[in-house]
């Protein structure tokens, strides 16, 4: 009865634990389908803008702006990395994946800086001898427009100021539902050629460098434009690695999902062989005792 009573307890926990997959599967289902809407609803917006950024590029042969030249004012170089990783556990490896290109990165480029995005990635750099400059945290919410703002001013601000030379994120892509790549992608200074290759990725075809005359200079549009696609940029990363934490957190649960299903119908198995056997042996003495009375 010991055992049998320590198998019911076993499989009620197992129960519990496989409720708790599913619904997290359910929720997580949900939220990818509602971060690839948003991220299709605002791409157009962000793509024209990029594609006006090259054209003034493109069309005006050297445009003098802060954004397309590395800065390196005092003689030091340093490099910012924005490591996207999630505020949540239960995603398989998806976090492990996005540090692991981080830290390939960081050996890479010259002076490393961080600048993180969610506590996963807080609580592995914190044991890491990279400096930490600032911490950015939404609390598994929805990244929005204004979260993007929020990283993308103070990246322009700490680049403009000298602060670092180069700014690189680093970020998980989904390619589909399977196959989630960790990226990286350098975000400043601006770079022609990657925003040519990003431009027919997304056309299909190489764009054609056309003639425009932008008013009151290519220089000042230019300007007014980059915070505005650096901003996409950053949308655009914190909306991938929010779909690819979610599809990687339905993996995850799907996974333990059945895990927990072969359990249980292993410990039924068991518990009906016990429980059987407790019948068997209980009428087998009660066959013995009335034969011994007669």
């Amino acid at each position: 009865m010991a055992n049998l009573r320590d198998v019911r307890l076993r499989m009620r926990a197992i129960t519990q634990t496989l409720q708790v997959t599913r619904a997290m599967n359910l929720i997580s289902t949900a939220k990818l389908r509602k971060g690839r809407r948003l991220l299709e609803d605002t791409e157009p917006y962000f793509a024209r803008i990029q594609k006006s950024m090259f054209d003034i590029l493109s069309g005006a042969g050297t445009v003098k702006s802060e954004y397309v030249k590395a800065r390196n004012r005092d003689g030091n170089y340093h490099t910012a990395i924005v490591v996207i990783t999630s505020d949540k556990g239960l995603a398989g490896g998806y976090n492990a994946n996005v540090c692991r290109q981080a830290m390939e990165l960081c050996e890479k480029v010259t002076n490393p800086i961080l600048i993180l995005c969610g506590v996963i990635g807080q609580r592995y750099f914190i044991q890491t001898p990279y400096l930490i400059l600032e911490n950015f945290s939404f609390r598994s919410q929805m990244p929005t427009v204004d979260n993007a703002k929020e990283i993308a001013d103070y990246l322009i601000s700490q680049f403009e100021w000298g602060v670092f030379n180069e700014v690189h994120v680093v970020y998980t892509h989904m390619h589909s539902s399977i196959k989630l790549l960790p990226t990286a992608r350098q975000i400043l200074p601006l770079n022609l050629d990657k925003m040519q290759e990003d431009l027919s990725r997304a056309e299909g075809q190489r764009r054609v460098e056309l003639q425009f005359e932008f008013l009151p200079s290519p220089e000042e549009v230019f300007d007014a434009l980059a915070p505005l696609y650096i901003r996409g940029i950053m949308y655009g990363s914190l909306v991938e690695a929010y779909v690819s934490e979610q599809s990687a957190r339905m993996a995850a649960m799907d996974e333990a999902s059945k895990s927990a299903e072969d359990m249980l119908a292993s410990l039924r198995l068991n518990y009906n062989r016990a429980r059987q056997a407790g019948i068997t042996q209980e009428m087998t003495e009660i066959v013995s005792g009335s034969a011994a009375q007669k």
